[in-house]
């Protein structure tokens, strides 16, 4: 890509209500809006592109719409505005990750990270509030590096990026610039809400863990909403940029399950934009195959699928659904099977991806006894009318074959 396009900026394609506050400062530095469009302050434009305002519109001056606002150009050299991170010492609101030396109400430029926040004065934006896409880099870079730290807990860690990435996300989206940089960031966010996605699963001892989970996944549809909106903003043809096809079936992925529709438009609708080169991907075929076996019942296809194709973000996006086709299936085979002849657990390990230990005790949960034959092997006697799934759901049993992603799971 040549450098004229490298940064190119363009003009925010909706309006937002839920967007940052910036304290007032000396200067300004805005440069004239240009007619791309793109995600907005707060991350809500809905996938595809937003028509013009109607006539009854036109000609308003709406102080929250900002589309009726020059573009800015950041100046912020630093990952928090001094103003802001000054006025937080004052009222002791830092994040643990903040404080230096452990001071809840002394900080420093190295460690104080912008926050989100919902409202603005939208006339009143300036540029030394605004961080420039250099730092906007090293601050997620800085962020995603506390997902390392063992010193927290995952849901503390979590919280803080959670926050302060979305403020990167404002930034990014009060600048309008469409380049690869920016895509690469957008994915690396996708991918944090991602592996939250499975991680705050196994937190599911904490009062507040669904609401946790419950906002990730709503900001996980968002930022790849956006991340689509970038991708057609930054096409010069029919190609696709890299990885595209891995993030795109996330969107697919996302609607396995009973309640799977995040983004309000069905699959066949949101087809209909994918490029061609990107229906055709391996990651999308995946996709796509997965949530028809799933919806079909078929249980082994799905199982075998996952452990031979999928990469380690897709298995965080179908983890919560292997179990319930692990139950379908015992369920299966346990109403299928002839009574005389008990099911070898060796042989339903192999079939549910699982360790021997772990089926034993999946079939339990599952409200079916296990008995041993004449030859000492475990075996699961068929026909139980006792079968039911645990209303508390069921505990993390690991997938056979998967031993690849074992660290990063």
């Amino acid at each position: 890509m040549d450098r004229s396009r490298r940064f190119q900026r363009r003009n925010p394609s909706a309006s937002s209500s839920n967007s940052s506050r910036f304290t007032p400062s000396k200067s300004s530095d805005l440069t004239p809006p240009t007619r791309k469009s793109g995600p907005n302050s707060d991350d809500n434009t809905r996938h595809g592109r937003i028509g013009p305002r109607n006539s009854a519109q036109q000609g308003q001056d709406d102080p929250n719409d900002l589309s009726t606002l020059p573009t800015i150009v950041g100046s912020c050299p630093f990952m928090c505005p001094e103003g802001e991170r000054a006025q937080r010492e004052r009222l002791r609101d830092l994040a643990v990750f903040e404080r230096l030396n452990g001071n809840p109400a002394l900080s420093s430029p190295s460690l104080a990270v912008k926050k989100f926040c919902r409202t603005i004065t939208t006339k009143q934006m300036h540029t030394s509030d605004v961080r420039p896409l250099p730092v906007l880099v090293e601050t997620l870079k800085y962020l995603l590096n506390l997902l390392d730290s063992s010193e927290r807990s995952f849901e503390v860690i979590h919280d803080f990026v959670f926050d302060r990435t979305r403020s990167i996300r404002q930034d990014l989206s009060m600048q309008n610039i469409v380049n690869d940089e920016v895509i690469h960031m957008y994915q690396e966010m996708v991918k944090f809400h991602v592996i939250s996605h499975y991680k705050l699963r196994s937190c599911s001892n904490s009062q507040d863990a669904s609401s946790l989970h419950y906002l990730n996944m709503e900001q996980l549809t968002k930022t790849l909403t956006s991340l689509f909106n970038l991708y057609e903003d930054n096409r010069s043809s029919n190609s696709a940029c890299g990885n595209e096809a891995e993030f795109r079936s996330f969107y697919v992925l996302l609607h396995l399950g009973s309640n799977g529709q995040p983004m309000g438009e069905s699959l066949s609708l949101w087809f209909r934009h994918v490029p061609s080169l990107i229906i055709h991907s391996k990651e999308m075929h995946l996709a796509r195959d997965l949530l028809r076996s799933f919806r079909i019942g078929n249980y082994k296809r799905f199982l075998i699928a996952i452990a031979a194709e999928a990469s380690y973000l897709q298995y965080c996006i179908i983890e919560p659904y292997v179990n319930e086709v692990r139950a379908l299936a015992l369920s299966f085979i346990n109403n299928g099977a002839y009574k005389l002849h008990p099911y070898p657990l060796a042989h339903l390990a192999k079939l549910l991806m699982m360790e021997v230990s772990d089926v034993e005790s999946f079939c339990k949960a599952c409200g079916l006894e296990i008995c041993t034959d004449e030859q000492g092997n475990n075996v699961l006697p068929t026909k139980q009318t006792t079968f039911s799934c645990p209303k508390g759901g069921f505990q993390r049993y690991s997938f056979k074959g998967f031993g690849r992603f074992e660290k990063e799971l």
